[in-house]
């Protein structure tokens, strides 16, 4: 009998706990703050420590600063972007915008966990912002359906930091080279009021990596690319003649059947859409079969169509905390 009581207790415990908390779906009002909430944020904002910048003063200013101020920008909310969502909201900042061009597929809500099944379809920001927005009291996300190189300069100038949860070099290189052409110079030094900190970070399977970098100050991401794993590319005399990988049939039908075929008209090869796909996993089938050639599937084919990079949660987890903890840092 107390076995069968005791999750009704965990049940009731919970929902005294959330009433306590107000969380009244994420609107700014006095109701959203309750006595000891910010806590663990003055531990390292109020006080020293050994990793803190010399010129660092401890106060309640920073956290003033942190909960009315302070804007940042978020790009990307995948798998890297939903942690990093997830940990500024929990650590007071309140004005936070993030940018994604990309929608919600079912293959996301594995590690995604801003996302639903009932999202599937939607743009990844949106519904990013919408679950913080009503799980995090007064803080405020601001979503962009949108790429990166549709923004202007104006509106990266309005941000004390960036953070990136991206998986392309290249648009890590045009962000890099946006922030770099915001910098003002007075008698070749960067102005330190021109300089926009970027804390870039990326994982892959269960490796991962995060840096702050300051434009003009330290090593851009132009000046460090070989720090990035290379894409694999295979020969194409491989794939035209000696296939031995499922991924050998998969490109050859990607590259080289498609564009001789044109199965859907003039249309080119989409990634996100299934039909696309299947004809790609039917053709690379066939391939296969002719050469004997075994482990073609569907979600492999996907994964090589889309350039798809594989993705563990709890990697995620540790870099985007990794890129919190840089933060504190800079504060």
């Amino acid at each position: 009998m107390a076995d069968a009581e005791e999750p009704e207790k965990k049940r009731r415990r919970i929902e005294d706990l959330t009433e306590k908390m107000a969380v009244d779906g994420g609107h700014m009002d006095t109701g959203c703050e309750w006595d000891g909430r910010w806590n663990h944020v003055r531990k390292f904002l109020e006080r020293s420590g050994p990793f803190t910048h010399p010129d660092f003063e401890p106060g309640t200013e920073s956290l003033q600063f942190l909960l009315e101020t302070c804007k940042i920008l978020v790009i990307g909310a995948g798998g890297l972007g939903c942690e990093l969502l997830k940990d500024l909201a929990l650590s007071g900042f309140r004005l936070i915008h993030v940018v994604d061009m990309d929608t919600i597929d079912v293959s996301n809500l594995n590690r995604q966990f801003l996302f639903r099944p009932k999202d599937v379809g939607r743009p990844k920001a949106d519904v990013a912002a919408e679950f913080v927005n009503s799980r995090i009291p007064g803080c405020e996300v601001i979503p962009h359906f949108k790429k990166i190189q549709d923004f202007d300069e104006s509106f990266y100038r309005q941000f004390h930091i960036i953070v990136c949860g991206l998986d392309s070099i290249i648009a890590r290189r045009w962000m890099n080279g946006m922030l770099i052409s915001l910098l003002s110079y007075e008698d070749g030094v960067p102005d330190p009021s021109s300089i926009i900190p970027l804390i870039d970070g990326g994982t892959e399977g269960f490796k991962g990596n995060a840096r702050v970098i300051l434009p003009g100050m330290t090593a851009c991401i132009d000046c460090t690319l070989e720090l990035y794993p290379p894409q694999i590319n295979f020969p194409m005399c491989t794939i035209a003649s000696m296939p031995r990988l499922p991924e050998h049939c998969i490109e050859y039908a990607r590259i080289l059947q498609w564009p001789k075929e044109n199965p859907f008209g003039d249309s080119g090869l989409d990634g996100d859409n299934p039909e696309h796909i299947q004809w790609v996993f039917e053709r690379a089938q066939e391939r296969a079969a002719e050469f004997n050639i075994t482990g073609v599937t569907y979600r492999l084919t996907q994964g090589v169509v889309k350039r798809i990079i594989p993705a563990v949660a709890s990697t995620n987890a540790v870099i985007a905390g990794m890129k919190h903890f840089f933060f504190s840092l800079r504060h």
